[in-house]
């Protein structure tokens, strides 16, 4: 997923996600502070009930009654004064119900204490809880239209700002890495953009891709080089040890030693072999003008190494398509590809074991499989199998040599997509998927 489109999915869920809780929470809110203003006011008329009996005496409320009460028109409010017991002491705002000419209505009520000429009296001052709460469904609304207001505008300046912050990674993105491929022959342009993160960042990557193809031109050249070099010294000294051995006087135990060093040579004959095809696939040395039937291809393959297979008694099932084939490739090369691979399907497969190659043809494109129920490939070496000499985890004996490597190369100069899926013990498949331009069916 895009980090333009995690932001916007953020934006939008955190926008989202408090307006929920302010939706919940608002009948709370309103609620409260309806009660603290209801708080505030009866402490406000407390206030101004004890200054009155201050200045005017407690008989300016009794008026030579024992007690005082007094409701409003729609009895929403009352004030009451009444004798308390000379110990008793009362300071409290509480939620009661009381009954009202046969009404029993709930009322905020303040409850206080005090003493007037010596005597303790207890004053009550009460609002019906419904009249308090009227205006709290109108007040929500209100609130509510103006928190979806504000988060509406705040979403559209957020989407804004963010495409405008963000376009330059964008431009980065496919200017450095999408649309590049692999060695990069043209001058990568800088993007321009203010903010100073993506212009390191793109003069980071601008720098990185030019070392990159210095170092890859350094290791081609050595490679072939050293590669073409060596081919020399190792066929004249195949050819002498050749000669010695066709000497009359040598020993047995020299023959042998000299067949062993032969051995080596060989080793080291086809390692040079195989990193000068590699360098030659890289410098794109091979023409792609053949015409190719992958069921024939396969044929020859497996009639070249069926030998092998024999050896180790390996069953074979070959399921191919004879309709489909190949056009603008390198036949050469292909051989050498699926050589590559049935032949690590049968070196790393067990005695008695099987190896299936098969095709799918469908709207997406046409791949083959070849699978093993050989010694498999842990997991934390897939990643690494098409290194050149990667050493796997599996034993000091198990590596992938050159094989891989000489798959991958030629993999990258037809544009085929490899894909690995291995369990340990159980065997591994290969899914090589080919581009539609060199399909025909």
């Amino acid at each position: 997923m895009k980090l333009s489109v995690k932001l916007v999915y953020f934006i939008a869920g955190s926008k989202i996600a408090v307006v929920i809780f302010f939706i919940l929470l608002l009948p709370f809110l309103v609620a409260g502070i309806a009660s603290q203003y209801t708080n505030y006011a009866l402490r406000d008329q407390q206030r101004k009930v004890i200054s009155d009996i201050s200045k005017k005496g407690i008989d300016f409320y009794l008026q030579g009654d024992e007690s005082f009460g007094s409701y409003n028109l729609l009895k929403e409010e009352y004030i009451s004064l009444q004798p308390a017991n000379e110990h008793f002491d009362m300071d409290t705002i509480t939620t009661e119900e009381r009954i009202v000419e046969q009404d029993t209505l709930t009322y905020r009520v303040l409850s206080y204490a005090f003493k007037a000429n010596n005597d303790n009296y207890l004053l009550e001052i009460g609002k019906t809880t419904s009249s308090i709460n009227q205006y709290n469904k109108p007040l929500q609304r209100i609130a509510l239209y103006v928190l979806l207001g504000l988060i509406v505008l705040t979403i559209v300046a957020d989407l804004i700002f963010t495409r405008l912050l963000i376009s330059p990674l964008d431009k980065i993105i496919q200017s450095k890495l999408i649309n590049r491929k692999f060695p990069f022959k043209e001058p990568a342009i800088p993007v321009k953009t203010t903010t100073q993160d993506f212009k390191y960042l793109d003069q980071s990557l601008i720098d990185l891709m030019d070392q990159i193809n210095v170092d890859f031109e350094k290791e081609r050249e050595f490679t072939a080089n050293a590669s073409h070099e060596l081919m020399t010294p190792i066929s004249i000294l195949q050819n002498k040890m050749e000669n010695l051995l066709a000497e009359e006087h040598v020993t047995e135990e020299i023959a042998i030693s000299i067949i062993g060093m032969m051995k080596t040579l060989g080793r080291l004959k086809k390692i040079s072999s195989s990193l000068l095809l590699i360098s030659r696939i890289e410098n794109e040395q091979f023409a792609r003008t053949d015409e190719v039937k992958p069921a024939k291809l396969m044929e020859e393959i497996l009639e070249e190494i069926s030998h092998r297979m024999e050896e180790k008694g390996l069953v074979l099932n070959v399921s191919l398509s004879d309709n489909i084939t190949f056009k603008n490739v390198n036949q050469d090369l292909l051989f050498q590809f699926f050589y590559n691979l049935i032949n690590n399907a049968i070196k790393y497969n067990v005695e008695k074991g099987s190896i299936s190659i098969s095709d799918h043809l469908d709207r997406s494109g046409y791949s083959i499989s070849i699978g093993d129920t050989g010694i498999g490939i842990a997991k934390e070496d897939l990643d690494f199998i098409f290194d050149r000499f990667r050493k796997t985890n599996l034993g000091e004996n198990v590596g992938y040599g050159l094989g891989l490597s000489i798959v991958k190369s030629i993999a990258v100069y037809h544009g085929l997509d490899v894909k690995v899926d291995s369990v340990v013990g159980k065997g591994s498949a290969f899914t090589i998927r080919f581009p539609t331009h060199i399909v025909s069916a």
